[in-house]
Formats: structure tokens, sequence, C-alpha cells
């Protein structure tokens, strides 16, 4: 951010706070009807049934026997502190749901940037003050490498079997979102036969049309944004053709920022054509109330990304944050994480369009999800990471004339 100058900033290296629904443009494989109506229901997503009429004790009946006895001791504790890179304003309907199902338990929620998250709880943590119970963050390989270096509590959610496998580890890493990464457009700028449908048709566009698009295209600054650094990386790993992509980048004098809401607002006036990986239910959300701007999931391949949740090892407490844990991953809690976070719900069996499972029928074997796990250390290799800077640096200020 710099903290509070904007609150949907994508801060410092590592940070994100997306939002919501678009119209979108899926090109020949995807039709727009079909992914319009997709979203078409989603102004008010009903919750389940079974979150309508839960147990007295305000968690679900399936739960073990001894939940009771958690939920007693969360109350003795009084309160869960969060730390958290989503929004206050966007869940706070769920804070407050959370808190009347569980009187007597108080979130105390921290609002921060990716950086700032992870530096202030290792800071607070290795000098023995009090921090984070929970710690819940878009910067996936940051999450992890906490897990990894054992800051995580082990603790094995009620929740779990309804999450997709790849999206726990270990019992203590969990994702809780399913967010894809997108390509944003200005409808006034570019003509429908030049919205690129896949990433080598936004490099080609960058090559051939170059008089038109350099100096008005944006992605993130992927030493400041951990989203942006994120979807790089993961790029880099899936596409044979990414550095010649990012050279192309650099040859339009690309504009990088680390603010979604920036990129999203510069294409919506005209300032910038096009954005290349920017956070889909964010930019989704603008497209929706917005007509000068289209949201591209590519066809080729999607880049999905789940923000990660995690319980301090030394958590003050401890049952207070299993019983945030299991709400957050609750048929319930995912639920209003779709109609009120404007967050894509992880779980299938949510019901509504703003989910996982609705946006997989759509799109196919087209997206690909980030897991959780050990594969996002690969790029917290300190050599990896200054490599991957380094040619990042060199192809995106790559000048101008230096394109053949």
């Amino acid at each position: 951010m710099p903290r509070r100058a904007s609150r949907h900033q994508t801060p410092n290296r590592f940070a994100a706070n997306p939002r919501r629904r678009a119209l979108l443009s899926l090109g020949k494989a995807h039709s727009l009807f079909s992914l319009f109506s997709l979203l078409a229901g989603l102004v008010a997503l009903p919750l389940p049934a079974t979150a309508q009429a839960p147990d007295p004790g305000g968690y679900p009946q399936n739960y073990p026997s001894t939940y009771a006895e958690l939920l007693k001791a969360a109350r003795r504790e009084g309160k869960v502190v969060v730390y958290a890179t989503t929004d206050l304003s966007a869940v706070s309907g769920l804070i407050k749901d959370f808190e009347a199902r569980f009187p007597g338990v108080h979130v105390d929620y921290q609002d921060l940037n990716s950086a700032e998250l992870h530096n202030r709880y290792l800071v607070e943590t290795r000098s023995g003050k009090p921090s984070a119970d929970v710690l819940w963050s878009s910067a996936m390989d940051l999450q992890i490498k906490l897990t990894n270096d054992s800051y995580a509590a082990a603790y094995k959610s009620p929740e779990a079997p309804h999450l997709p496998e790849w999206a726990v580890w270990r019992d203590e890493a969990y994702g809780t979102t399913f967010e894809p990464a997108v390509f944003v457009y200005s409808k006034r700028h570019v003509p429908p036969a030049d919205v690129p449908q896949t990433h080598a048709d936004f490099a080609l566009l960058l090559k051939t049309q170059r008089a038109k698009y350099a100096g008005n295209v944006s992605t993130y600054d992927v030493e400041r944004s951990a989203v942006g650094f994120l979807f790089a990386s993961q790029d880099s790993r899936v596409q044979s053709d990414f550095w010649d992509l990012v050279n192309s980048l650099g040859r339009n004098t690309v504009n990088l920022e680390v603010n979604t809401s920036v990129m999203v607002q510069r294409i919506a006036s005209g300032k910038d054509y096009l954005g290349y990986n920017l956070i889909g239910s964010y930019a989704m959300t603008r497209a929706r109330r917005d007509p000068a701007i289209g949201v591209v999931l590519p066809k080729d391949y999607t880049l999905v990304m789940s923000r990660i949740l995690l319980i301090s090892k030394t958590a003050s407490h401890p049952n207070a944050a299993r019983l945030w844990m299991d709400y957050l991953l609750s048929q319930r809690g995912q639920g209003l994480l779709a109609s009120q976070a404007e967050l894509f719900a992880i779980r299938d069996d949510v019901p509504g369009e703003f989910t996982a499972s609705t946006l997989r029928k759509t799109l196919g074997g087209s997206l690909k999800t980030i897991n959780v796990g050990p594969a996002l250390l690969v790029f917290q290799d300190k050599a990896k990471q200054q490599d991957f800077f380094r040619r990042w640096t060199l192809g995106t200020q790559t000048p101008l004339h230096s394109q053949p």
C-alpha cells in the first residue's frame, strides 16, 4: 500500500485485495452468453439451507461430539486475532455473522498488506510478543514458507473433507478462495478482433500493433506485488514463451503497478487499453457495473490462486482460531465469502453462480489451480527469486526502439 493510502492497493512487493464479478469475454471456446448467464444470478447468493438451520451451538450437527468443548474454550479465550490481506470492508458481514453465531468470541481483525502481515508476524513471534492467532493471506508462497518453517499449527478441520485435495497441505495450510488471473481491456480502444483470447494472442498483439498499444498496457510490478509475483512465476512454469511475452511488454513500455484498482481504473478511463494478469474477482466487479471494460479468462489456461489460512503455532487463542478457521471453511462461511466478500467460494457444495464449481464447469480444463503445497517454495529460494527479478527487469525495461 503504503498502508492506508488505498484500502484496495496491491502493495509493496507482497499484497492483494481483490474484488468481484464481470462481463467476461471468453472467445469462441467459451461463449459470452454462457458466462454472462453464469454471473447473472450473483447479486444475491442465498445461503445453503443447511447453513440457515444450524445446530443450537452455532456449528454444523455433523461436527465431532467434542466440538462443544472447543466452543466453550473459545468463549473463555474471548477473541481471535486475525491478520489478513482481505479488506475489512469486504468481510465485515462475515465477521458480524461469526460473532452473532458465537457470542462471546470477538474477532480482532487486522487488515494489512502482505509484506506487512508477514514481517510483522515474524518480528512479533521471534521477540516473544503477542501476535496473530490466524494468518489469512493472498501471498500463497509466503504462507507456505511460514508453514514449511514450522510457524503453523496442525489442525484437521472437520470441514477439510469438503475442500479439494490441492487446497490443503499437512493439515496446516488451507486454501479458502478460488480467484482467477485475467486480461482486462478497454472496449472503447480494443476492437473485438483485437481482444486476446490466449497468452500467445496477447504477445502477438503487442508485437504486431506496437504503434497502438505501446504505453497503453499495464500489469503488476512483480518485485512489489505478491500476487503479481505469484502469477508471473507460475506463468513461467506453464507458458513456454513467457519471457518472450515479458520482452513484448517491455518493448511496449508497459506500466508496472502494485494496485489492482489503479490498473482497472486506468483501463476504464481509457488511459490504458490492456491489463495483463489482473485479479479476476476484482476486475469482474468493475466490469459488471462499467460497460467501458471487458474481462477475458484466457482459454489456453487460466491461473487460479487461493488465499491461504493458517493457525499460528504460538496462538494466544488457539481454540478461537480453530473456530474461526472452521467457520470460514464451512458451507455458511463460504456462502458469505461468495455473496458478500465478493470472492469465489472454493467449496463445490456451495450453491450459487459465483463459486469454483460453476466456474470450473464453464471453463473446464483451462483452469490451472496454484496448489497449496511445497511447490510454492521454488521461487522462495533467494537465488531463483533474484534471477527471476533480474530477467523480469531486463525484459520489462527493454527500450521501445529496440523492437525489430
